[in-house]
């Protein structure tokens, strides 16, 4: 059986292939790019807690370390983010600002998960906030997450529930300096009745670098299968001739 060159076919061929090569490699660097942070996060687990002082840091450099800080609460500035479950409860994260020792230098710190009451939705979980110098432990991260804002934005004030809030919002609503990150609390606080108000197992980011490696192999795939058809329809179309 001969083989007969068709001009169109072939350069459709080639412009499937391409295009299947292209996007899996795009799809592979995804997933280097996520098993890269996966291990950043591991280390960052591992390694010993940095202290985190009135110097500001670049975000970028200090995201899925240890951190830990040492200052006081501003306990008078709790900001609720909303529409945050856990084990498929509704409920909000506890967002609050922490003053760092000797500085007027800030740390939003996320203390932790609290339930929300769905027979009275404005009201709000009890919690109890030490007073005094604290030492905050927990993994510095860019911002807390971010979910669907539908409407107009509320005002961020003092006790305010909103859908999103991040460091950057703070600091414009309050004048304060804030570093320009969050971090998820992991340590205890000590006071009584907080350790069972909040809760403190945060999700681990979703990395997904399997999935992009599924999703390189589908383009790859579709670049071999655009190849082998165009070389088995000429070689059948030629045998009937």
């Amino acid at each position: 059986m001969a083989f007969r060159f068709r001009l169109i076919p072939f350069l459709a061929t080639v412009v499937l292939v391409a295009i299947g090569v292209s996007a899996g490699r795009w799809q592979d660097g995804r997933a280097a790019q996520k098993l890269a942070l996966e291990a950043r996060l591991a280390a960052g687990n591992a390694a010993a807690p940095l202290d985190l002082g009135a110097a500001p840091v670049a975000a970028a450099d200090v995201e899925f370390r240890r951190v830990r800080l040492q200052g006081e609460w501003v306990s008078g500035w709790p900001v609720y983010l909303d529409n945050r479950p856990h084990a498929g409860r509704p409920g909000f994260y506890l967002l609050m600002p922490l003053r760092l020792a000797g500085s007027d230098m800030h740390v939003l710190v996320a203390r932790g998960w609290l339930p929300r009451d769905m027979a009275d939705r404005s009201k709000l979980p009890s919690y109890a906030t030490p007073a005094g110098p604290v030492v905050v432990e927990g993994i510095a991260r860019l911002a807390p997450g971010h979910v669907m804002q539908l409407g107009e934005v509320p005002k961020l004030a003092p006790g305010a529930i909103v859908q999103n809030a991040d460091a950057a919002a703070l600091a414009a609503a309050t004048g304060w300096r804030f570093q320009p990150l969050v971090v998820e609390q992991s340590s205890p606080d000590g006071a009584t009745g907080t350790a069972e108000a909040l809760q403190r197992d945060w999700p681990a980011p979703a990395m997904g670098a399997d999935k992009h490696k599924g999703y390189a192999f589908q383009w790859y795939a579709l670049a071999a299968m655009a190849g082998l058809f165009f070389v088995f329809t000429g070689l059948r179309k030629s045998g009937k001739r």
